[in-house]
Formats: structure tokens, sequence, C-alpha cells
């Protein structure tokens, strides 16, 4: 009787687990038929197709074209919204400006590209250490992110996974690091942006929020932008502590406004000349990428350089929101997209704004 009944519980076993294949095997070819339907799509149908039934949704659109700006709202079945400011996470587009700062301080020389880290940071003697150049291009062989305690509490709290890992965490790790190679591929590499903002601390003498927040509302005029406070009108904004090491990658918040500006910096101002330019080939983009127009060819200063387009963009995600700023030199166009939708629902900023400004003519 035993016998029976464990051959029974056996049986079920086997039929719920080949019934998880089916469904996952059907969800993925599911998943290759609508991802076959994206290519098609205008912008106004993916944006549609976005915020189609969301009632909680608000995505914000800006323009450079022409040498007009302009910007729209829009809600649930992309149902055009006022013209109202809102404040959403940028995410990983934080990286561009931690980049912006480390390009001031080659030209102040308080930093050389080339030069490894070893010589701004307190880290024992070691045959290799990455250089400032593989950290921007995220070329230096560090993984994504290390595992710190604070990520259990994160996890169960439901938090952002880098909250609470300090500096000294990282300086920690980074001291325990052995990289085993002198050149490396591109993996792209959050901690290796906490190793850069201690860099910067360490060669300004300042914090990096403060350095940062300087740097952004005093030298750039973008009084909106900031590291986060989660002070936002549209709330589920990432925690972070006044000292998180990984701040550097992700912690920015701003509005369409200063984005355009920024955006703007980017076409015209000389001072990020810099970091638009190539430094590593790294034809990073898979096949899924390559069917939504993602092409990842070349890196500069943190930007992602599109060699077939023309484009030079980067992206940002959170839990809650995700952004995209791409812009074309030759045709001075740019587009800027702001989310407060996760990156994985539905089809994200970046498939949104490479659509725009394809369209655009970019």
């Amino acid at each position: 009787m035993v016998k029976k009944v464990a051959k029974k519980k056996f049986i079920i076993f086997i039929v719920v687990l080949l019934s998880a294949a089916l469904l996952l095997v059907g969800l993925s070819l599911y998943g290759k038929a609508q991802l076959a339907k994206v290519p098609d799509l205008t912008f106004s149908e993916a944006l549609l197709y976005t915020l189609e039934d969301n009632k909680d949704a608000v995505i914000t659109v800006g323009i450079i074209q022409g040498g007009q700006t302009t910007w729209k709202v829009y809600g649930e079945n992309a149902k055009k919204l006022p013209d109202q400011l809102h404040t959403y996470e940028i995410g990983s587009l934080t990286k561009t400006f931690t980049a912006a700062l480390i390009n001031q301080a080659i030209d102040e020389g308080k930093i050389e590209l080339n030069a490894t880290i070893d010589n701004y940071l307190q880290l024992p003697e070691r045959k290799h250490y990455p250089t400032i150049k593989e950290l921007v291009t995220h070329t230096s062989g560090y993984k994504g992110y290390y595992f710190e305690t604070p990520m259990i509490g994160n996890f169960f709290s439901g938090k952002n996974s880098f909250n609470g890992v300090s500096r000294e965490m990282v300086l920690a790790r980074a001291r325990s690091l052995d990289l085993d190679q002198e050149n490396y591929d591109f993996k792209y590499s959050n901690f290796g942006f906490a190793v850069l903002g201690l860099v910067l601390e360490a060669v300004y003498e300042s914090d990096y929020t403060a350095l940062l927040n300087d740097y952004v509302q005093n030298d750039l005029g973008l009084s909106a932008t900031k590291i986060s406070e989660q002070d936002g009108d549209l709330g589920k904004y990432w925690d972070w502590q006044l000292h998180d090491a990984y701040m550097p990658a992700g912690a920015m918040t701003s509005d369409i406004e200063d984005m355009l500006r920024y955006a703007q910096m980017q076409l015209n101002d000389p001072r990020f000349g810099p970091c638009h330019k190539s430094l590593k080939t790294i034809d990073d983009s898979t096949e899924t990428f390559r069917a939504l127009g993602i092409n990842l060819d070349e890196i500069a200063m943190a930007w992602i350089i599109d060699k077939e387009n023309g484009f030079i963009w980067h992206n940002g995600g959170t839990g809650h929101y995700n952004s995209y700023l791409g812009f074309c030199p030759e045709t001075e166009t740019a587009v800027v997209i702001l989310s407060n939708l996760a990156s994985g629902y539905r089809l994200p900023a970046t498939v949104l704004g490479i659509k725009l400004l394809q369209e655009l003519g970019g």
C-alpha cells in the first residue's frame, strides 16, 4: 500500500514537472511570437501597448528636433495627460553623470584615464588592478555586483538591493578581489561604478552625494536633478542610506525638463565631447536586442554607441521606473523617455525611445 501511494505521488510529481516544462515552452514560443511583432510597431502603437489598461502608468516623452524642445505626458491607454512635471528615478542614467565627473577630474589633472585604481585608493600591492578607463567602459573584470550582508534584509523587506551597502564594504571587496588577467570583455558592472564613486571621493575629498549634487545643480544648472531623497510625486522610490556606495551607479531622480536640458548638453556642450568618444568595441548585442533595434556596438565613458544608427544612448531601470536618453549628433536630434513602470513591464523605455528616435530621422 505504501509503495502504491509513493508510486502515485511520484507519477503526480512527474506530471507536474512535465506540465511546468510545457508551460515554459509555450510561454517561450508565445514570447517569441510577440517579440516578432515588435519591430513592425510604430512608436505610437508601442506606447499604446505599453500603457493599455494601466491606470497607474505615467510616461513622459521628450523630443529635441530642429532646435525645438517639446514634451508630453501619457497615461492609461496612451491618453494625453496635463503637462505636469513628474519626478522619476533615472536609474543607471546616473552612470553618465558619474562618468562626466570622472571626465571633469581628468580635465583638472586629478585623474588619469589609463591609471589603475590603486593610484587613488588604499589597496594592497597586487599584480593587477583595473584602470579608470576599464571601469567607465565596463571592461574591468568586475562582476555586476558582489553579495553583501545587507542584501539579505533588503530581499525580505523588498527594499533596493544596494540599500545599506557601505563604501567600506565596497572598498573591502575591491581589496579582496584578485583579477587574474589584464584584459576583460564587456560586462555591465554596477560594482565598477561604485568603485568609481570611491575614486571621486578620494580625489575631491568630498562625499559623493554632495559632490554630484553640487556638480549637477550648480555647474550644469539642473535644479530638479539630484541623488534621490524619495520625495517625488510618483511614489515607490528606492530607499538609500546616506553613504551607500552604489549611489554612483543608479541613485538619481529628475524630471523631463532637466533631462531634456541634459540631452541638449550632450548635443552641443563641448564639456561632454570626450564622454562620447569611443573607447572600446564591445559588440554586445544579442539576437533579441538586435530584433528590438538595441545595438551595443561600442562604448565611450558610460555611453553606449550604436554605430548602425548613429545613436549614442544610455538607459536606466529601478524597481518601479525605467528611462532612456538617446541622441544623434549628426541630426542634432534627441529623445528622452521617463516611465514609472518597471523595465520588464511590456515594452521598456529603451525600445520606445529607439523607435521614436528612428521615426524622427535620427
